[in-house]
């Protein structure tokens, strides 16, 4: 394990103010969002859109870190520069989705396990040498009468645990994402009884596998109300739930907690991290974001697959970014929201 490596990779990771842009879409994700605004999915308008992302002007004020799929890892950007290589220049981190997808786990009620732990540190290797200095792995939980099962938190509790070790034997730095699904209709109640059981079993596991908390990343879901629940949570509703379980569960030497959406509107988002911020400046972690669609949501619709369009995309996505980087310190308030002409 290199000290050193993962020391200096985690300083840029937890920069006060600063978060991750998770742009890992998987094809069959990323075909879905750009259906959504009539563009075709293809390797070459996959590598324009996120060319559009990394390459706007002054994102690195914002931006510490991007979470790339293995596509992009292995791709350059429109000027021919490696992405990787794009990226460092512009002192971001490049990082890498590791984890193949989700399987049903036998024996419960079709519910989810992550796979591709089998080679994986020559995977990490590879990946290491192509630039990535962190990695990403996601486990879901699905919230019902009967779910998530002990079985399935802790099956997946392990394989996070053991991605996370091998990420840190490899000199990389880890993102654990455990993510608590919110499309049922669930109370804030019972995501934070479902949150607290989650939390535990991934940090007992990482426990057991001698993960070194001073060199991760974790990116929970906030807790929440379900899509389908009739009672919508307020933002100071959740920023105190999440606040609590968080204080119960995380230990003090996990040095960033970079929140997912998880289906949150943009501005949704946004102000549920600020109010946690608000509510609590001296908090033993950096609370701050690792979204996808809360931060491209509004420029991919105004790109929709027109190189024209580039320009007020990046402006978009450049006041996003901003805006979230507000919350993460506990500054953002609703009037700074500006209507976006998708137009």
């Amino acid at each position: 394990m290199n000290i050193k490596e993962l020391e200096a990779t985690i300083k840029k990771l937890a920069v006060k103010g600063k978060g991750i842009l998770a742009a890992d879409e998987s094809a069959a994700t990323i075909t879905k969002r750009l259906a959504a605004v009539n563009t075709e999915s293809t390797e070459e308008t996959r590598r324009a859109y996120r060319d559009l992302l990394v390459t706007t002007p002054n994102i690195n004020h914002y931006i510490a870190g991007v979470i790339l799929h293995e596509e992009t890892l292995f791709q350059k950007t429109l000027d021919g520069t490696p992405f990787p290589e794009k990226l460092k220049a512009l002192d971001i981190l490049p990082g890498i989705k590791v984890d193949k997808g989700l399987i049903i786990l036998p024996n419960t009620a079709d519910e989810q396990v992550t796979q591709g732990l089998d080679g994986l540190s020559e995977k990490l290797a590879e990946y290491k040498a192509k630039g990535a200095c962190f990695a990403k792995w996601r486990a879901v939980y699905a919230i019902s009468a009967n779910t998530p099962s002990m079985l399935a938190i802790k099956t997946n509790a392990e394989g996070l645990a053991r991605y996370a070790a091998a990420c840190q034997a490899n000199g990389i730095v880890p993102i654990v994402e455990p993510e608590i699904l919110i499309d049922s209709d669930h109370t804030i109640e019972r995501c934070a009884e479902v949150s607290e059981r989650v939390l535990h079993a991934v940090f007992n596991a990482l426990f057991r596998h001698k993960v070194q908390l001073e060199y991760i990343v974790l990116k929970p879901s906030m807790v929440i109300n379900g899509k389908k629940c009739s009672a919508k949570a307020t933002t100071e509703q959740v920023a105190l739930a999440t606040l609590t379980i968080l204080r119960r569960t995380v230990p003090a030497a996990v040095p960033t907690i970079n929140f997912l959406s998880g289906g949150q509107t943009p501005e949704e988002a946004t102000a549920n991290l600020n109010a946690m911020n608000a509510m609590s400046p001296q908090l033993p972690w950096n609370l701050s974001y690792s979204y996808a669609r809360a931060l491209q949501e509004y420029p991919m619709k105004i790109w929709h697959g027109d190189k024209n369009n580039i320009q007020a995309a990046q402006q978009a996505f450049l006041e996003r970014a901003k805006l979230n980087s507000l919350a993460a310190v506990g500054k953002y308030t609703n009037s700074m929201e500006k209507e976006v002409s998708l137009a």
